[in-house]
């Protein structure tokens, strides 16, 4: 892969385990990957309460993560949000709050550190700058040796300023032109979720950021109330090869379901090495078989249509009953992941990973 690509978890609803993600570390640099970035919206010290003390528990578990990391030889990442800290005076005391933050992710080893402003309010007339008076701050305290700003606007797709108010002239050029070297930005494209990047598209946003972009992928993602009834596993498309040269990295957010995301994880690396020989049906199977067994892959390729176009909601009773009985003969398979993503499967038919409205607000 011409650019340096990885995982962000960071999705809304149940956040993986502790040993799914150490077992990512070992997949992604398999597969040549080169980065994995914790920031699931659920843990809310990374996010609202991050001007509440750090819990020790999680700065040991995140420390132990950073190491697994570094043993398998990707790097280390931490999404952190800081909610609203430019609606309000950035003086000695929020400064001092930070300081915290930063010491632990200092202690934690973090190789990349994301500085994530989206989701917040952003019709302010002077956003870039107390934006970036922050994010300038950080980078001057922080050991990482990266950092990634993510905008609150991170795409001209119009949802953002119906979320989000409109965004104040010159937002993009003045980020551009103030925030340090070191920093990354995130973008996801022509769309918040797009299906395809163009190199056009991709030139652009750089001129428009005054850097290559870092891509933040948003497939395939399930996360939300409403895509959370869909399981995204048509392998990539829309991402050739070349775009390794248009962007600074390139980061993808995926489902809810570790093990069911390795499968299109492994297209994209497909197409990024195959190129215009890429056939995604091909890369699908064979992803499917590396991730799960000779067995249960032609099963996968069968219910696309179900678990990608139809979704739980267009799902009949006795077809999901159909299904977690046939996916349930692979619960105790050894083999590869394959007892892994037919509990996945089996948890998703049954409601397990579903995301509320109260719950995507609140985190």
């Amino acid at each position: 892969m011409k650019a340096q690509t990885g995982v962000i978890e960071g999705f809304y609803g149940e956040p993986w385990s502790w040993g799914e993600r150490a077992d990512y570390a070992n997949f992604l640099r398999k597969h040549g990957f080169s980065f994995y970035i914790y920031a699931p919206k659920a843990d809310g010290f990374l996010r609202k309460k991050w001007r509440e003390p750090f819990p020790k528990v999680l700065e040991e578990k995140l420390t132990k993560l950073s190491g697994q990391c570094h043993s398998a030889g990707i790097e280390f990442g931490l999404g952190f949000s800081p909610h609203e800290i430019y609606l309000a005076e950035f003086d000695l005391e929020a400064k001092r709050l930070l300081q915290h933050r930063i010491d632990v992710f200092n202690r934690v080893g973090v190789d990349k550190l994301g500085i994530l402003m989206d989701d917040m309010k952003g019709d302010l007339p002077d956003l870039a700058g107390r934006q970036i008076e922050v994010v300038n701050w950080i980078a001057a305290r922080s050991k990482a040796r990266q950092f990634v700003f993510c905008p609150t606007y991170y795409s001209l797709d119009p949802v953002l300023e119906n979320l989000f108010g409109k965004m104040p002239e010159g937002y993009f050029e003045k980020l551009g032109k103030e925030l340090g070297p070191k920093v990354s930005m995130f973008w996801t494209g022509e769309l918040v979720c797009s299906k395809s990047y163009t190199e056009e598209h991709l030139r652009s946003a750089a001129g428009l950021l005054g850097r290559k972009p870092l891509l933040w992928d948003n497939y395939p993602v399930n996360d939300g109330p409403r895509m959370c009834k869909f399981l995204h596993l048509r392998p990539f498309t829309g991402r050739p090869a070349e775009m390794g040269n248009w962007v600074a990295g390139h980061a993808v957010n995926p489902m809810n379901q570790a093990a069911l995301s390795k499968i299109v994880l492994l297209t994209l690396k497909a197409s990024y090495e195959q190129g215009a020989a890429y056939n995604p049906d091909k890369a699908f199977r064979k992803a499917a078989g590396m991730v799960t067994c000779h067995e249960m892959t032609p099963l996968l390729e069968r219910d696309l249509p179900v678990f990608t176009d139809r979704g739980l909601d267009a799902i009949t009773d006795e077809e999901k009953e159909a299904l977690k009985s046939e996916y349930s003969g692979f619960l105790e398979s050894r083999e590869n992941d394959t007892s892994a993503v037919a509990r996945e499967i089996i948890g998703w038919i049954s409601g397990h990973y579903s995301v509320t409205k109260d719950l995507f607000l609140t985190q």
